[in-house]
């Protein structure tokens, strides 16, 4: 097993940094073929410039409000982000810059704003997507009960292959439970599909939050084994094996992104629950959810 710290695969927020990014993952760094994430933070008035390379960007303020503006031989694309406070207090709205483009991050009261990425083959349009389309769903109930923040999920906002959600876990709760993974391709049932997780945490009264991340082998792949105290910033890359509980401590919500790409032809989120646990699923309508959730709803469109 692989203690915090640090393994390979639990990467602190003091050890996650690269270039101008507080967090950046590539493939190259996890070791894998498609999910990245960048984690960039711009002063009042910064700017930011990269290339989208070979990748689909999702750029998705984590506090603040930001312009995002893609260039690419096909034209031009600037959307305006009205972004949220931080993590805890809304759904925010976000904007899809396809691969091959110049992209410029701009804010102007400053902020953190998460970029999610993965590799992809199609060239899709740039495209601005505003929070009140964002599925809230409550998954779980109970002790289980977690609010998933579907942004990115696969059927919802259209990608080649990136699929990314938020999920917020109650403290004292736990998420990502039964454990489950998706590390083998069996049609219809399960995909492969490489994961980053990205914590941070609520505080209470100035003390730091915090919890902790447990994924165990499945019997395929590398054998990955962790269990790790995860805290603001950290990062858990999975690419095979059971991944789950998240736990939140009590008194500190959790917020985690999760960020998913793979090399199937098919862009979908299929999972296998481990077989010890599966049952916890059964108990689930017995039990109300916690009545904490949900921490906050998407705005209702407008007419």
């Amino acid at each position: 097993m692989t203690t915090s710290p640090y393994g390979p695969h639990h990467l602190p927020a003091d050890k996650a940094p690269g270039g101008p990014y507080a967090v950046d993952v590539t493939p190259e760094r996890a070791g894998w073929g498609h999910s990245a994430l960048r984690v960039l933070e711009l002063p009042p008035g910064g700017s930011h410039t990269f290339d989208t390379g070979e990748s689909e960007w999702i750029v998705l303020p984590l506090g603040g409000a930001c312009t995002v503006a893609a260039a690419d031989d096909f034209g031009h694309d600037t959307f305006a982000l009205h972004g949220r406070p931080d993590v805890f207090s809304a759904v925010t709205d976000f904007a899809y810059v396809p691969r091959d483009a110049r992209t410029t991050v701009t804010s102007t009261g400053g902020g953190r704003f998460a970029l999610t990425g993965a590799r992809c083959e199609r060239r899709l349009p740039a495209r601005y997507g505003p929070a009140s389309s964002v599925p809230v769903e409550l998954r779980g109930s109970g002790t289980c009960s977690r609010q998933v923040n579907n942004f990115g999920a696969a059927g919802v906002f259209e990608c080649d292959r990136l699929i990314a959600v938020e999920v917020l876990t109650p403290g004292g709760n736990w998420s990502s439970f039964p454990p489950h993974k998706h590390d083998e391709h069996r049609p219809g049932e399960e995909s492969v599909l490489e994961e980053i997780y990205y914590f941070e945490f609520a505080a209470h009264d100035g003390t730091p939050g915090l919890g902790y991340q447990r994924v165990s082998p499945s019997g395929r792949g590398r054998g990955t084994d962790v269990l790790a105290e995860v805290r603001d910033g950290d990062v858990v890359l999975i690419p095979d094996g059971w991944h789950g509980p998240s736990m939140a401590v009590p008194g500190h919500h959790m917020y985690y992104l999760n960020v998913m790409a793979g090399p199937g032809a098919e862009r979908a989120w299929l999972i296998c629950d481990h077989p010890d646990h599966a049952w916890i699923r059964g108990t689930w309508p017995e039990q109300p959810v916690d009545p904490r959730l949900p921490l906050y709803s998407a705005p209702e469109r407008s007419r």
